[in-house]
């Protein structure tokens, strides 16, 4: 790619987006008022760098011109230095440009809907549910995002076959979209006297949260239920028909809600879950139609794919998509991930940008 070309072509760009920002008219509609302000932001942004880019590129020339035409030895040194500076800084800056010119994904400012539940394992993979949901609260509050439990399904031992928590803050998804996927854990269970490991594992799924203008449900393709609530929850529990249930007849795709006392709150978070599952739906299939021709490493966040093994023995988390290791599994799970998910994020880019390069 000329990456100076692609520039200049996103700096014309620029001064369009910029005549359309100036337009009145413009947010009489709101859909389009936030893409051209999200555009902007992103241009501006890469239009400071083009700016120090074609700094460094110019400092170069003059330099390699002094070293040339200059006679006055001291002088050559200087531009000796100065050159070999702007060298040594040109490919770093090429490489943030390049990180810089894959668009933001819209959907990366959401807020999410978290999904956690026990897969193979038995009791130990429930306690590990437990361990995971307690990691991305203590991200939540590293983070400042705010977390709500919809839904918990807790077991005998203290852990959850399933949890499934709201999550609202600023670049939510864009942090965690990648943490989809199967997680293992090869611990020693509390409950294991002979001090024998165990595999283990759970299933994590990111679903971005869907405003109703985001995806339109036909209220006829859904079924609604109400029913009593089971499990741990008060006295309402088995009383009242507060518990909520909605099968979305064309996909099959069923949400229980019981946590609340209120069958109004119930049927709204609900409709909260059927939205963000059935745009998840959505985008998995966009998603697999843009990618059919090349699969990244990093993957689509498929539920199928084991993506990482938290190994409590040898202290270590390792990623598998990107073989990346960190050896502090504690501090890992007290909410410090951000090395993990920062090296997501840019491979993901990386693998991005080929794709557009090739």
């Amino acid at each position: 790619m000329d990456l100076l070309k692609k520039l200049e072509e996103l700096s014309q760009r620029y001064k369009v987006v910029t005549e359309e920002i100036s337009d009145p008219d413009l947010v009489k509609d709101q859909k389009k008022y936030k893409d051209i302000m999200r555009e902007n932001q992103y241009l501006s942004d890469l239009m400071e760098l083009y700016a120090d880019y074609k700094k460094v590129l110019s400092g170069i020339e003059d330099a390699k011109m002094m070293i040339t035409a200059e006679d006055d030895a001291e002088m050559k040194e200087m531009a000796r230095e100065e050159l070999k500076e702007l060298e040594e800084k040109q490919p770093q800056i090429e490489e943030t440009i390049k990180l810089k010119l894959i668009p933001p994904d819209p959907l990366d400012e959401k807020n999410i809907i978290l999904e956690i539940r026990s897969a193979a394992g038995g009791d130990e993979a429930s306690l590990f549910v437990r361990d995971m949901w307690e990691m991305y609260c203590h991200l939540c509050e590293k983070k400042g995002w705010k977390y709500e439990t919809m839904e918990a399904q807790e077991t005998e031992v203290g852990g959850f076959n399933k949890i499934v928590t709201s999550i609202t803050g600023k670049f939510v998804y864009g942090t965690l979209r990648f943490e989809s996927g199967v997680h293992r854990v090869q611990r020693v269970p509390a409950t294991e006297s002979q001090g024998r490991l165990q595999t283990s594992t759970v299933t994590v799924a990111v679903l971005p949260e869907a405003e109703e203008a985001d995806i339109k449900i036909n209220p006829g393709d859904v079924r609604v239920d109400v029913m009593r609530a089971g499990g741990p929850g008060g006295q309402c529990v088995n009383t009242t028909d507060s518990a909520v249930r909605l099968t979305h007849i064309p996909s099959g795709i069923v949400v229980i809600q019981q946590d609340q006392k209120s069958q109004i709150k119930n049927k709204e978070k609900a409709w909260q879950v059927l939205r963000a599952r059935l745009f998840d739906l959505e985008q998995s299939k966009l998603d697999a139609e843009r990618s059919a021709s090349r699969k990244s490493m990093i993957g689509n966040g498929d539920r199928s794919e084991k993506i990482r093994t938290y190994n409590y023995p040898q202290d270590r988390v390792t990623d598998h998509r990107i073989n990346l290791s960190v050896h502090n599994l504690p501090g890992f799970m007290m909410g410090n991930m951000d090395e993990m998910l920062d090296a997501l994020n840019v491979y993901a880019k990386e693998e991005k940008f080929n794709e557009i390069d090739a």
